[in-house]
């Protein structure tokens, strides 16, 4: 019988107040009875004595849940620690289905498959060469662990892997109205969004403009528009599979939207699509700073500029930042689990500094 290592807490101590709760707690009729409708959950902590200031809403990506957040797979401090260190108050949600808030088939409709070692490590640990790598993965220095198959590091991280929802768009819908209802009791806050995470947060965004103080949109899905029948991603509305978002003059449906797409060598190998002219504007998400960052060696630095660009068109205050630009070197898709995600968080708050000063 093999021997078993305890575990012995250890990290920095911390004082705090923190505490959780749940949006979306109504209930759906079905043939058992009165079940949960997606609800959401939301983890908060704060300072044990300031206020807070602008609270921060860290919405996670994919399959993942808000513990990418809430520390690192070698065992620092996440960025919601971080930032409570640096005198915060956060809200980290576990978008619906996933992490702490229950997937329900019969209410959300069939998971799509949760994504593998395999389909993952191409995007957060890029190879240098080969097949999986990408143009400036060589560049990916900050992986807090080994690349081989079956590394501790990665295998602890891929361990909150699960699925998402199959139907994209209802995934979106219900993610637009949970966090809508958190910014509403919590706004206006700095939302920050992470891959997959990002369609949700830009409909709650467009739905609740008043209760966002800027938003942090770091590797999106995207780019807009992008359509990926083999992981049933359709962009229909630009941002996100469903809609509608407040464009002015006001449409009903995407079909309605006159897109022009070409090949843009100065935009990079992925086709560019944009409104034609005249475009309509996205009033709501125009009331507030956006940034779109990306990280050195992510494969997101050949269609991030899509985005920027697209919003941009549309009258929105946007900036493209990347953390290369910021002297933060090295970094990948997950920059906040990285060795030097103290560092990437810096860029993030030295924005919203200068933004919101």
């Amino acid at each position: 019988m093999s021997a078993v290592t305890r575990h012995a807490p250890s990290g920095p101590v911390t004082c705090s107040r923190r505490g959780s709760f749940w949006v979306g707690t109504e209930t759906l009729p079905t043939d058992s009875g009165a079940v949960p409708r997606g609800p959401m959950y939301v983890e908060w902590e704060a300072p044990a004595q300031e206020d807070g200031g602008v609270p921060w809403v860290l919405v996670h990506g994919g399959g993942g849940q808000g513990t990418d957040y809430l520390t690192t797979p070698d065992g620092r401090l996440g960025w919601a620690r971080l930032l409570v260190e640096h005198g915060r108050t956060v809200y980290v949600v576990d978008r619906p289905g996933h992490g702490r808030s229950p997937y329900d088939p019969d209410v959300l409709g069939p998971p799509a498959k949760v994504m593998s070692a395999e389909a993952l490590a191409p995007i957060f640990q890029p190879p240098a060469e080969g097949p999986g790598s990408n143009p400036v993965s060589h560049l990916h220095t900050r992986w807090p662990g080994g690349r081989a198959p079956g590394d501790a590091v990665f295998d602890r991280w891929l361990a909150a892997t699960g699925p998402m929802l199959a139907d994209q768009a209802a995934m979106h819908a219900l993610e637009r109205e949970r966090i809508g209802e958190l910014l509403e009791i919590v706004g206006p806050a700095v939302v920050v969004t992470h891959s997959a995470g990002g369609p949700g947060v830009f409909l709650a965004a467009d739905a609740k403009p008043d209760r966002v103080a800027a938003l942090i949109a770091i590797e999106t899905l995207g780019p807009p528009f992008a359509k990926n029948p083999a992981r049933g991603s359709d962009l229909v509305w630009g941002l996100a599979a469903a809609g509608p978002f407040a464009f002015a003059p006001p449409v009903a449906t995407p079909d309605e939207l006159s897109l022009l797409t070409e090949q843009r060598e100065d935009y990079g190998p992925v086709p560019l699509t944009l409104q034609a002219d005249p475009p309509r504007t996205l009033e709501n998400l125009s009331r507030f700073p956006i940034a779109v960052m990306t990280a050195e060696s992510s494969l997101f630095t050949m269609f991030d500029r899509h985005l920027v660009a697209f919003l941009e068109q549309a009258g929105c205050d946007v900036e493209l930042v990347r953390f290369a630009d910021r002297g933060v070197h090295g970094n990948g898709h997950g920059m906040m689990l990285e060795s030097n995600n103290e560092e990437a968080l810096a860029v993030l708050e030295d924005w919203v500094e200068g933004r919101l000063s």
